[in-house]
């Protein structure tokens, strides 16, 4: 689960329930058996008659959803009706629909769901049209690996969110550090921190973080362990490695972040729905932070990968993948719209062109990225990142109260606990 550079909006979620009650109500689906033409019929740029599409997205994502559907709006036959729904009510209306046989068209979700609802038959197989792209190889990895089962893929990237170290150099300078230098070690990133927490600024702290969020920390903290060589998850994603050396150490040097200060007080209790909108804001130094907020962040900023206690760097790639639902009867109109998705014109032209990440390694230096070395940056990233895969990763990790969320604060806030024990309850968790 992890590459030397070394490797999303939070990644909320809901109560674990939501999902078992999703399970147990689509077990008996399967996305290799649609009730109408297949993608693979389409040729390999789909379909496109006049056709009204549907297609579902979490709200995080409506500012990339948007502009995808309107650009493909306006230069084809066929219509995408998009729907945007509310994330905390997205698992739940999936599983709602998928019940009753009442998916659209195509659907994105959280690459952290991809696994479990690929597995229960939600998606249609692509794996005919995925193949006959000729680009196929530049396609982020980590998205394509998320929704293959049996050997055979069901989603496409969608829209790409990375973690990565943001800075406000404006605060940097304040603090007599050097704006245009990004830390390179978790040391020298805490040591920033605590700059910045030394102008007494009023209203403003070194750093930030979701403590009470175990999305957010799944998206921000694993990157320091990968960019220092540790490992998170086992290989088949049912074993915790939150307990090992490197993990410690990260969770050592944010027990000291919190203990001097540095930290915005209000990381404590946060849950996701705010927990970058203090940087945002002007009033943190620096964070982890999600790559898609680059063009809506006012102020100068510095952007860098995680880096780790040894240095290194990495990111976690999340974001959404996309894919034909079991229930659609126009998989070749839907193949359309994501053949088009794919393209350069969508990816550079309408993704690049709004600071946004490509899913082509073969884009990252497009002409938009080249005008602005952060976004080259994160492109990169973007190819060498890492997406951990495990069919329990909500109950594990994401949910609220979820075990891993029970470590970290143990960990940090309290500085104290079983941290053995703790993992156990993890690895526990993942393998049910």
């Amino acid at each position: 689960m992890r590459r030397a550079l070394g490797r999303r909006t939070a990644l909320r979620s809901l109560a674990g329930a939501l999902v078992a009650t999703l399970t147990l109500g689509v077990a008996a689906c399967t996305g290799d058996d649609p009730t109408g033409p297949s993608a693979a019929e389409a040729g390999p740029n789909g379909v496109d008659d006049g056709t009204e599409l549907t297609m579902w997205t979490r709200a995080p994502l409506e500012k990339q959803a948007k502009l995808l559907v309107e650009a493909y709006n306006a230069g084809h036959q066929n219509k995408v009706k998009l729907t945007v729904v509310p994330n905390d009510d997205y698992v739940a209306k999936v599983g709602a629909a998928s019940g009753s046989g009442a998916l659209p068209d195509l659907f994105a979700a959280d690459i952290v769901y991809v696994k479990n609802w690929v597995n229960q038959g939600l998606f249609q197989d692509i794996s005919a049209n995925i193949n006959g792209l000729s680009f196929k190889d530049s396609i982020n990895k980590g998205h394509l690996s998320a929704g293959k089962l049996d050997g055979k893929e069901h989603v496409l990237p969608f829209v790409l969110d990375l973690s990565m170290l943001f800075w406000n150099k404006q605060l940097f300078k304040d603090a007599g550090l050097d704006p245009e230098k990004a830390p390179a070690t978790l040391d020298d990133y805490a040591a920033a921190a605590k700059a910045v927490q030394a102008t007494k600024k009023n209203g403003v702290y070194g750093t930030a973080a979701g403590l009470n969020c175990g999305g957010c920390l799944v998206f921000t903290w694993f990157p320091s362990v990968w960019a220092s060589g540790g490992q998170v998850l086992s290989a088949e994603g049912t074993e915790s490695k939150l307990a090992d050396e490197t993990a410690q150490k990260v969770y050592r040097t944010w027990h000291d972040l919190w203990k001097s200060g540095a930290v915005l007080p209000a990381s404590a209790g946060e849950t996701g729905p705010t927990w970058t909108a203090a940087f945002t804001e002007g009033k943190v130094g620096l964070m982890f932070y999600p790559a898609t907020l680059l063009s809506s962040t006012p102020f100068e900023v510095g952007v860098a990968a995680i880096p780790g206690p040894n240095g290194g760097g990495s990111t976690f790639v999340g974001g959404d993948g996309i894919g034909v639902s079991k229930d659609s009867k126009k998989a070749p109109q839907a193949w359309s719209f994501l053949s088009w998705m794919m393209s350069e014109d969508a990816q550079v032209e309408v993704l690049a062109k709004n600071k946004d990440v490509v899913a082509r390694a073969d884009l990252a230096n497009n002409k938009y990225a080249v005008a602005d070395p952060r976004l080259v940056t994160i492109n990169e990233a973007a190819g060498k990142g890492d997406t951990p895969v495990a069919l329990n990763f909500q109950q594990a990790f994401n949910a609220p109260g979820s075990p891993w969320l029970t470590l970290v604060r143990n960990q940090v806030l309290n500085g104290s606990g079983d941290i053995q024990k703790d993992n156990a309850e993890i690895t526990a968790v993942l393998k049910q």
